[in-house]
C-alpha cells in the first residue's frame, strides 16, 4: 500500500495500491471521491493522486527525463538546497515552456508538482495536444488565473499539496516573460507560505527562452541551468497573510532573490501589462501609477 503523509487535516489517508481507497478532501475515510476541473486538469478542493498519474511522473521522470539529460546536459546548481523531505515551495521564474520539464527534472526522488496555468490544458492544436498530455499525465495542477474565486480555489489546491509534505512549484509572475526581463511577482506565493508556513526556495531557470522560445514547438540544442538558492523562511510574519503590505514585502523579497539568482534585468510591473506594452510597439516601462494593482 501507499501511505499519505499526515496532514493537518483529517482527510488525507491511506490509499491500496488497487486504489481502492484514497484522499477525498473530507474527514470521511475509505471513500474515492474525485473531481475534474472543465478543462480535464486536476483543480479544486478535491486532487486526485492516482496511481497512473504517479506512475507516469516516474516514468517520465528516468526514460524521458534521462533522455532530456543526455541532449540537453541541463546544469544544476544549489541542488543542496532543496529538502530531501518535508513541504516546501520552489518558486522560480519563468522564461519557456521547457521550464516546467526541467526544473521538476534536476529534482532526484522527489515529485515536484507545479501550478500551470489552465491554458496549459485547453490550448488547441498539437502544441497543446503535447501539454495536455505532459501536465494532465504528471498530475500537474490547473489554475485558472481569472481572479476571484477562481484563484482562490487555485491557492487551496497549492495548500493541499504543501500540507501533504510534498514540494510546491509556483511562477510568482503569473504567465513567461515576454522578452526575457523579470517582472513583479504576484503575491500569491507569498500568501501561501504563511498560511502553510513552509520556507521559499528560489529557483532561477537560464537559458531556457534560448532552448525553446516562447511559441515554438521543437526546442534548439541549447544547455539550460536551474540554480537553487537559499529557502528563505518568512514565519517572522506568521498570522499576517491577511496584510497586503506584508504579502508584497515578501513577494519582493522573493522576487529580489529570483533577480540575483538568474541575472535577469528585472521591471517592476506585471508581465501581463509588459505583453501589452509590446503589443503596441512600446518598450516595457515601469511607473507608479500604471501597475499599482495586484
Amino acid at each position: 500500500m501507499v501511505a499519505r503523509p499526515t496532514s493537518v487535516r483529517e482527510g488525507w489517508d491511506v490509499r491500496m495500491m488497487d486504489g481502492t481507497r484514497e484522499w477525498d478532501g473530507c474527514p470521511s475515510r475509505g471513500k474515492v471521491r474525485t473531481r475534474r476541473s472543465l478543462d480535464g486538469g486536476w483543480s479544486g478542493a478535491a486532487i486526485r493522486r492516482s496511481e497512473g498519474a504517479l506512475v507516469f511522473y516516474w516514468l517520465f521522470k528516468w526514460t524521458l527525463g534521462l533522455s532530456l539529460r543526455i541532449i540537453f546536459r541541463p546544469k544544476v546548481v544549489g541542488l543542496e538546497n532543496v529538502p530531501t523531505e518535508g513541504a516546501a515551495i520552489i518558486a522560480s521564474n519563468h522564461l519557456s515552456f521547457s521550464d516546467s520539464f526541467f526544473a521538476p527534472l534536476v529534482v532526484p526522488a522527489r515529485k515536484v508538482t507545479f501550478m500551470a496555468k489552465a491554458e496549459y490544458f485547453t490550448t488547441r492544436g498539437v502544441k497543446g495536444a503535447v501539454s495536455r498530455w505532459f501536465f494532465r499525465g504528471a498530475g500537474q495542477l490547473s489554475v485558472d488565473r481569472s481572479g476571484g474565486k477562481a484563484s482562490a480555489t487555485g491557492l487551496r489546491t497549492g495548500l493541499e499539496v504543501l500540507e501533504a509534505g510534498e514540494l510546491l512549484g509556483i511562477y510568482p509572475e503569473g504567465t513567461r516573460s515576454p522578452d526575457g526581463h523579470l517582472y513583479r511577482g504576484r503575491t500569491g506565493v507569498a500568501r501561501i507560505a504563511l498560511k502553510a508556513g513552509v520556507p521559499v526556495i528560489p529557483c532561477a531557470m537560464v537559458n531556457t527562452d534560448r532552448l525553446q522560445p516562447p511559441g515554438q514547438l521543437v526546442p534548439k540544442l541549447v544547455r539550460p541551468e536551474v540554480r537553487f538558492g537559499t529557502p528563505l523562511d518568512f514565519s517572522r510574519y506568521a498570522g499576517l497573510e491577511s496584510d497586503r503590505l506584508v504579502l508584497r514585502a515578501i513577494t519582493d523579497e522573493i522576487m529580489y532573490e529570483l533577480m540575483r539568482l538568474s541575472g535577469q534585468e528585472y521591471i517592476d510591473i506585471y508581465a501581463t501589462k509588459a505583453k501589452e506594452q509590446l503589443k503596441k510597439g512600446k518598450k516595457p516601462t515601469a511607473s507608479p501609477a500604471a501597475d499599482s494593482s495586484e
